[in-house]
């Protein structure tokens, strides 16, 4: 076997074993990543969510105290209106979905199913709790998601939710008296959870992936590419030559032109005894021919 030959099956074998490990912990990060920056954006939108409650509750809710009189306005419902810009939202954000579960919810819409009351039951279970992060299965594939407890933070807010009595007759008339009420202070009845495909993360990482595999493939053919160039040049040439020189030396063709080789690596040395040998050879016979 050929030293080129050899020199290239380990190459392949060492390329072989690098690329499986760079793609193992290529994936691992880039997926990792995707995930990241998936949390990241839901995290923000949920932050989106939040202003918005705020905004409600803070200016458009007092504007519309008097009205409410008369008649009910969920535009004034914090939750009601941080639903609809997310919803407005979605139709750039397809991808992404959110809900506000509550356990006893005023709208129907709001009540939370059973995956959703597991979370809500996990924050009312542990109070020190800031967020939730996990996957689930879901009829579609896997499921993403992220939430954040809902808490009566505001005493206001039990203006309506408190008892049947106290809350307006106008919010009654529109949702029963059934749903929507013994909301405690600081107690946490709901959860905010945004939800993703968890192949939205893995398309992400699977883009990058193939694009970080294709240029270190690239990159390993150039390198090899250039190893055996260097390789021939430097190894396989100047012995080709050498050996070819020693053959014709031991074959008798003593008056051949000597081999020259100015370079000072293992080569050079191997040229510079191999010559040596050669003029003591020529001695040698010129000795036995007297």
């Amino acid at each position: 076997m050929k030293l080129l030959l050899k020199f290239n099956l380990v190459f392949l074998l060492i390329f072989a074993i690098g690329i499986v490990a760079a793609g193992r912990v290529s994936w691992t990060l880039l997926e990792r990543n995707a995930r990241a920056e998936i949390a990241e954006n839901a995290r923000l939108l949920m932050d989106t969510a939040l202003a918005a409650r705020t905004y409600t509750s803070t200016q458009v809710n007092p504007l519309l105290e008097t009205q409410m009189k008369y008649t009910f306005l969920p535009q004034s419902v914090p939750a009601y209106s941080a639903t609809e810009v997310f919803n407005d939202l979605r139709k750039k954000h397809t991808e992404y979905s959110y809900k506000e579960a509550v356990l006893n919810p005023t709208n129907p819409r709001n009540r939370a199913v059973e995956w959703e009351t597991d979370i809500v039951t996990q924050f009312r279970g542990n109070k020190d709790a800031a967020e939730i992060i996990g996957d689930r299965d879901t009829p579609t594939g896997r499921s993403f998601y992220i939430a954040r407890p809902i808490r009566i933070a505001n005493p206001a807010c039990l203006r309506c939710h408190s008892t049947v009595d106290a809350a307006p007759k106008t919010m009654i008339e529109r949702y029963g008296p059934a749903n929507g009420f013994g909301w405690t202070l600081n107690e946490v009845v709901g959860a905010q959870i945004i939800s993703v495909p968890t192949k939205v993360p893995l398309e992400r990482a699977e883009r990058a992936f193939e694009v970080f595999m294709t240029s270190i493939t690239v990159v390993f053919i150039v390198i090899g590419l250039m190893l055996n160039l260097m390789l021939w040049a430097m190894v396989i040439r100047p012995i080709g030559k050498l050996s070819s020189f020693a053959d014709r030396v031991s074959m008798g063709e003593l008056e051949i032109p000597e081999f020259k080789r100015s370079s000072r690596d293992e080569i050079g040395v191997l040229a510079q005894s191999i010559g040596r040998m050669r003029t003591s050879l020529v001695k040698a016979m010129k000795m036995l021919d007297s």
